[in-house]
Parts: C-alpha cells; sequence; structure tokens
C-alpha cells in the first residue's frame, strides 16, 4: 500500500484548516501542488507496475478535505483511472488533525503531551486511533491503494507504525493490538521527527496479521 500527503493549498506558512475551512474550494491546491501531484502520481504509476499491479485494481481513498480532494483528482488523471467509485473514494478517518477552534487557521506549536486533547480537537492517540481504522479498512478491501491525507496526520501514522515494525513484546499477531502495545507517550512524542514533504510518496509495508 502508498500513502500520498496532499499538495500545497497556498505559500506561506501552514495553516490549520478543521472539516469546515478544510473543504473550502479557496484551499486547493496551488499550481506548485498540482505539479508535486503529478509527480506523485509518476512515481505511484512507477511502482505498480513495477509490482505488476493492473491499474483496474487500483483504489484511491483520500480526505475529504479541498486540497486531497483535488489531489486525488490529478493522481487519477496520471494513473487515467475514473475519479469516480468504486476506483476513487472518500474515506473521512484520512482527514487531517483537528487541534479545536482555539487554532483554527493559525500555526500550531508542539503539544505537550498526546494523549491531552485539545479544547473541541482530537489528541495525537485519537488520531493514532482514526488512521489505524482507516488502515484496516484499506488493506482488508484492496491491493495497490494509495491514500492521500495529510501531513501531521500522516507523521502521526509512521510514528506508530515504526514503533509497531520494532515491538518485541509478547501480545497477539494483530496490528490493533500492537498499535495500543505502543501507544504511549515517548512513542507518540516523536511524531516531528517522521515529517513529510509536500506531496512525498511513501510506502506502509505491514508485519503483522488482521
Amino acid at each position: 500500500m502508498l500513502i500520498l500527503t496532499n499538495g500545497l493549498p497556498r505559500r506561506g506558512n501552514a495553516l490549520i484548516l478543521g472539516e469546515e475551512n478544510g473543504k473550502l474550494e479557496q484551499y486547493k491546491l496551488a499550481p506548485e501542488g498540482i505539479k508535486q501531484a503529478e509527480l506523485a502520481g509518476e512515481s505511484f504509476l512507477k511502482v505498480l507496475k513495477e509490482d505488476n499491479v493492473p491499474l483496474e485494481n487500483v483504489r484511491i481513498c483520500y480526505s475529504p478535505f479541498s486540497r486531497t480532494t483535488h489531489t486525488a483528482q490529478v493522481v487519477a488523471s496520471v494513473l487515467d483511472v475514473s475519479f469516480e467509485r468504486p476506483q476513487c473514494m472518500v474515506l473521512d478517518d484520512l482527514r487531517e488533525c483537528f487541534f479545536g477552534p482555539s487554532y483554527e487557521l493559525k500555526s500550531h506549536e508542539n503539544e505537550k503531551d498526546p494523549f491531552m486533547q485539545p479544547e473541541g480537537g482530537e489528541s495525537v492517540a485519537d488520531v493514532v486511533t482514526r488512521l489505524t481504522n482507516a488502515l484496516i479498512n484499506m488493506e482488508s478491501q484492496f491491493r495497490g491503494v494509495g491514500g492521500v491525507s495529510h501531513g501531521d496526520s500522516l507523521q502521526i501514522f509512521e510514528t506508530i507504525l515504526n514503533a509497531v515494525k520494532d515491538y518485541k513484546g509478547s501480545c497477539e499477531n494483530d496490528l490493533i493490538s500492537r498499535i495500543q502495545a505502543v501507544k504511549i507517550p515517548s512513542v507518540l512524542s516523536q511524531h516531528r521527527k517522521f515529517a513529510l514533504q509536500t506531496g512525498e510518496l511513501r510506502s506502509v509495508t505491514l508485519i503483522c496479521t488482521f
């Protein structure tokens, strides 16, 4: 399975966009973001060909925000696949982290406690739970799936999957149990180390059974 980050909606510092603002047309991709999405699509196509995945089997799941929807549209165009179901579909669990109304349209400093929820928002641990649901949903249904999400959400998720890969405990060999075992403050607080570049494509290899 492959994960795509979103393209740039605008130049300048990143802003916190919640559900309401994140779906506005004005936050679609800027020209630079479109170019990045095209390059990501070309990289995705190359990997699919190397793995002998037929394009009719490809699925693109994307966050409902305008910039990720736009990214998915561009990638689908590069792959020459339909942007309609069943090949492309919105997956709400891929949406951006929501830090609460007090941070909306502002920048966000590093959180002090990954389990602490900002007022009206979600914690880093909440995001892990949500993205775990997304991953299980995608992996159970598709082969050759691209997930279009957001920088904060994806770096949090890569942090937890990296910890799962290195986990040496004795819990049952299923993904949910292992994620629960490593979903601790000392792991989650490291997520800034796994930052992705805008439009970057990364492969996720699962080492657990479901």
